[in-house]
């Protein structure tokens, strides 16, 4: 901002100068000479682009004439002959004045180094570090790299401390509770999020991350899929000239060893950039379930449990290696145009080893033991390849952008299960049989995107662009089941399988936004046709599958959804010009789509438990949602208030039941499963409020607060579920500098207890800790962390189905202590931003009028 200023007030005096000149006179024809010159970094030897250069007058006692540096660091400039001061400025640079200059000719002064003002650094990073949250028309932007208790994390870490964002204990992340969120980065669907599955965002490093955008109210320019919202994911580039990055080393217990590095080259045509990692880690996971059975009538028929209690404990070990690598190269055309070619890479290989401890009861005695064993291998590889072109037509704003993306997934999955008695009171109980289980998914997607940007005026632009994602995934799945009287192997026809799925979205968008006094609105329109095309391959016909599913079977679907999707986003500046505080209220309207994934709509079960099973609906429409949003923003000093109240109606909202199967185990155990159907409507109402106070330069404190009301409506199979629940969720984060200049982070997460028409779950309170110092002369930062320091972040709930009450807790994983060294080299430099990645920040798409 200082450099933009310096350049602002040099041109400024320029342009008094010239009012001031006499009637008459022609100041340009008296400019009768040209001063050149190169403007560069004298410790690096790079030119600096964007230094301002100013001409003193010595008779008339004022600056008359002033330039700026063009990318190579070169000047030149008209001016009259006469003796000057002339001072050479840039951000954070020692200024230098050449004085008395006796200018009568043409002259060259030749090459100009300016020296790094390390007081200068300091005082920059510090303003920089204070504002963690910009407001602007259609979203809310966190810069969450100064956060110390994500050192050596992991994504999903990061965004657990992002305000209306929270990731439970499975690692699903929600926006204000509503875990439909769309997740983008750089703007754009990509296999770092995995398809669109947040399990990746558990192996990414949270060191990649420069920013999140939570998105509440999308504009026409975002993808309508996401009742929630979007959050937008910015990686880490570098605009630092030469060569430049960071090492990251990380340790931990339980057992994680990361280590990263981020690597730039850029010059004045090029920047080359890598973000190359590689995790190790073995987080255990327990989870623990107690079962009570009870009699059941229906239909006349009394159905007796064949026990009455069952209390299974599981302990899962698991050993995680991922590897990925996202390198690229950005070429400037022109100072107005790039083009940047990008490939991300990313291998997981994950080897669990689950063991389950099943008791059974009768007569408030423990009759029966088992053991179940499921040893599964998973490896998983996704690469994406992305083109991405800019051109800036002006200075203004008039932008044309075009994106190319192909990604390829695959992942390889074997389980191997068996089960024995350890001990029972039965005469020659039946043998479990064992069973491998084999499945192969292989996924791949193209995008293709065009925007344009046109200003209308320096308060007005329109905007209009198109979206093509087209997605396939085919799902390969096989179960073996031993053969008890010969322990051979033979194919389960019943649940073997191979089911394609493909979703095509093509969409057209425009938008139109503009700022008259202290108002500003941004109105859009979004038409989306999605299409969705499912083929079942089983060796079963469509009337075994009915029998089997217990509902009609399409083994062959083709929909198509054609919608219309406006969105309005407002607000209005209540602080007028002033320079003391910021103060506002905005209001944003967004009409939303949830589709329907894959693994929601394939029929067929997983066989992860023999009690209860997951199984799609291939019968799923997509859910429509309408949402409004206030918000009120007011910005002290020293404090910033952000608040807002919400409200969101679905229909046609997926929701998750339990029900009976009425089958059994060969040992006489009820068989339930889970199934997403569509439960008609669900109505949201909330409120959030956050507050961000920085009394003092050593202390910074950061807390929210969300407090949401939901109901459903519905019925499935003749039973209602609807329901009524409150819920709510806090954070507490404060930073302190202690002596020795060593910084202290504490995080405090609650979120609150919620119920179903099926079940309620307990609150959930965790505390992280981190401390960090920076050594070798501020080149690196060495940070000690505990995640989850009281080993709280366990999820507890009581669920209910017909005949049967399940309390089960479930941790994800234990507490997690890291010691993590990041080293940089080169990175103090720094060079006025250019545009990247096709726009990638997005930040004045709305917010800049």
């Amino acid at each position: 901002m200082t450099k933009y200023l310096l350049t602002v007030f040099t041109l400024f005096g320029v342009t008094l100068s010239t009012l001031a000149q006499p009637k008459g006179t022609d100041p340009v024809a008296e400019k009768n000479i040209i001063i050149t010159g190169r403007v560069i970094d004298k410790d690096m030897n790079i030119p600096l682009e964007y230094a301002t250069v100013a001409f003193f007058s010595k008779a008339e006692n004022k600056i008359i004439d002033g330039c700026i540096t063009d990318t190579n660091g070169n000047f030149s400039i008209p001016v009259a002959k006469g003796i000057y001061d002339i001072t050479i400025e840039y951000i954070s640079y020692k200024k230098v004045t050449l004085s008395n200059k006796n200018l009568t000719k043409n002259e060259n002064l030749g090459t100009i180094a300016l020296t790094e003002d390390l007081a200068a650094l300091d005082e920059v990073e510090v303003i920089a570090e204070k504002t963690t949250v910009e407001i602007k028309l259609d979203k809310k932007i966190y810069n969450i790299g100064k956060d110390l208790t994500t050192a050596g994390g992991t994504v999903s870490d990061a965004l657990n401390n992002v305000p209306s964002v929270s990731v439970d204990v499975e690692g699903a992340i929600s926006l204000r509770g509503n875990e439909n969120v769309k997740i983008l980065i750089n703007g754009k669907p990509s296999a770092m999020a995995g398809f669109s599955d947040s399990n990746i965002f558990s192996q990414l490093p949270a060191s990649a991350i420069e920013r999140v955008e939570v998105i509440t109210s999308p504009s026409a320019r975002y993808d309508a899929e996401g009742t929630a919202g979007i959050l937008n994911i910015i990686l880490r580039q570098k605009e630092t000239l030469g060569f430049n990055g960071s090492f990251n080393l990380t340790i931990g217990n339980p057992d994680n060893v990361g280590l990263s590095a981020n690597l730039n080259y850029r010059t004045e045509k090029f920047n080359l950039f890598s973000n190359l990692g590689f995790r190790y880690s073995a987080p255990p996971r327990i989870s623990f379930n107690d079962s009570k059975y009870s009699v059941t009538t229906e239909g006349g028929v009394t159905t007796i449990p064949e026990y009455e209690r069952i209390i299974e404990d599981q302990d899962v070990d698991r050993i995680n290696r991922n590897y990925n690598a996202n390198t690229g190269i950005e070429y400037f055309l022109s100072d107005k145009t790039s083009l940047t070619a990008s490939l991300f890479y990313n291998f997981g290989k994950d080897e669990d080893l689950s063991l389950n401890t099943s008791d059974r009861y009768n007569g408030g005695s423990i009759v029966e033991r088992t053991l179940r064993s499921e040893k599964q291998s998973e490896d998983d590889n996704k690469y994406q390849f992305a083109l991405n072109y800019i051109t800036k037509f002006n200075d203004d704003g008039h932008e044309l952008t075009a994106d190319f993306q192909y990604e390829n997934g695959s992942e390889d999955q074997s389980t191997y299960i068996n089960e024995n008695y350890v001990f029972t009171d039965k005469t020659n109980p039946d043998t479990f049989q064992n069973e491998n289980v084999f499945s192969v998914e292989d996924e791949k997607e193209y995008l293709l995107q065009a925007d344009y940007v046109l200003p209308i005026n320096d308060k007005s632009r329109f905007e209009a662009g198109y979206r093509g994602n087209f997605r396939n995934k085919l799902t390969d799945y096989i179960l073996e089941q031993e053969d008890i009287s010969d322990g051979s192997y033979f194919v389960n026809d019943t649940l073997t399988n191979i089911f394609d799925y493909t979703q095509n979205v093509n969409a057209l968008y425009t938008q139109y936004g503009t700022k008259f006094g202290e108002f500003s609105f941004l109105l859009g329109l979004r038409l989306e046709n999605t299409q969705l095309k499912g083929n079942i391959d089983s060796r079963l016909t469509e009337e075994e599958l009915q029998t089997a599913f217990g509902y009609p079977i399409d083994t062959s679907f083709d929909n198509n959804y054609l919608g219309l999707f406006p969105t309005v986003n407002l607000i209005y500046n209540l602080a007028g010009e002033s320079e003391d505080s910021e103060e506002n209220i905005s209001f944003g309207y967004n009409r939303r789509i949830n589709r329907p994934n894959s693994w929601f709509i394939n029929p067929f079960p997983s066989r992860s438990s023999r009690t209860t099973v997951f199984q799609g609906n291939p019968n799923l429409e997509p859910a429509f949602a309408s949402a409004f949003d206030i918000g009120y923003l007011k910005r002290w000093d020293k404090l910033t208030l952000t608040s807002s109240i919400y409200y969101q109606y679905e229909t046609d909202s997926f929701e998750f039941i339990q029900e009976n199967t009425g089958y059994y185990t060969s040992d006489g155990i009820q068989i339930t499963r889970r199934i997403p159907i569509n439960l008609s409507n669900n109505t949201r109402t909330g409120g959030e409020v956050g507050i961000m106070y920085n009394p003092e330069k050593w202390l910074r404190i950061n807390s929210s607060f969300n407090f949401f009301q939901f109901e459903k409506e519905g019925e499935f199979n003749g039973i209602d579920y609807g329901t009524k629940n409150t819920s709510w969720f806090a954070r507490f984060s404060s930073k302190v500098t202690l002596p020795a200049s060593i910084d202290w982070q504490t995080n405090m997460n609650y979120r609150g207890p919620s119920a179903t028409a099926q079940g309620e779950t307990e609150g959930i309170f965790s505390i992280d800790l981190a401390f960090s110092k920076d050594i070798f002369n501020n080149n690196a930062t060495i940070s000690l962390n505990a995640q989850d320091l009281l080993n709280s972040r366990k999820r507890r709930s009581t669920r209910f189905t017909e005949g049967i009450e399940t309390y089960s807790e479930f941790q994800w994983r234990q507490r997690q202590v890291n010691l993590s060294l990041i080293y940089r080299f080169n990175q103090q430099k720094k060079q006025r931003e250019r545009p990247t990645n096709g726009g990638m920040d997005d930040d004045d798409m709305g917010g800049g009028f």
